[in-house]
């Protein structure tokens, strides 16, 4: 584990080759699992306040499993999270052919909302969590519907960090982001101590 700040960084992160490959996953990640997209708090306002910009760009079947129990869930963790249709994919999946896209995504891209898209997506597969001192810990999330993500990663020789730099500056800055790549060249170097 490493240290910036008040953030604790699984090592996998600079260790592990990933990158995401839709042509090959299909998007799985938003059908699969047990629970919907993990949500902070300020989110669901922030979908709430931009639902209407978002509906067209979602299927007849989310916007009724939006309407029936509204834009998140509690999973059994007690974690909100995206509302799920009928216990498997997300709500705010749209399909492109055989691919499922984010429509809070396409709805940004549109320029219809302001808001990209849930910060755990976009993450994924850094997965955030937050303990009572105020400390958050990135960790390495492996699933095995991931598979093409990392051979491409490996293809790419681009590791989970350096291909999260959006999302990794959205949520934490580009100083963050910065110390980052300080980290990597320090462990590529050798010269790293646990």
């Amino acid at each position: 584990m490493v240290e910036i700040d008040d953030k604790i960084v699984s090592e996998e992160i600079f260790d592990e080759l990933f990158a995401c490959d839709i042509s090959k996953c299909k998007g799985i990640c938003c059908i699969e699992g047990d629970s919907g997209a993990p949500l902070e708090i300020e989110e669901i306002d922030i979908i709430e306040e931009n639902l209407d910009a978002i509906k067209p760009f979602m299927s007849d079947e989310g916007i009724k499993a939006i309407d029936e129990k509204g834009v998140f869930e509690v999973d059994s963790d007690g974690d909100y999270t995206t509302t799920l249709i009928n216990g498997g994919e997300c709500a705010f999946v749209t399909w492109q052919g055989d691919i499922a896209l984010c429509a809070i995504e396409k709805a940004f891209r549109a320029n219809k909302t302001t808001f990209k898209k849930p910060i755990s997506c976009h993450l994924y597969p850094i997965r955030v969590k937050k303990s009572s001192n105020n400390t958050v810990g990135l960790n390495y999330h492996r699933w095995d519907v991931c598979r093409d993500a990392c051979a491409n990663g490996k293809k790419c020789g681009i590791k989970v960090y350096q291909g999260l730099q959006e999302p990794l500056e959205r949520a934490f800055g580009k100083e963050f982001y910065a110390q980052l790549c300080e980290v990597d060249k320090i462990i590529e170097s050798g010269d790293f101590d646990n």
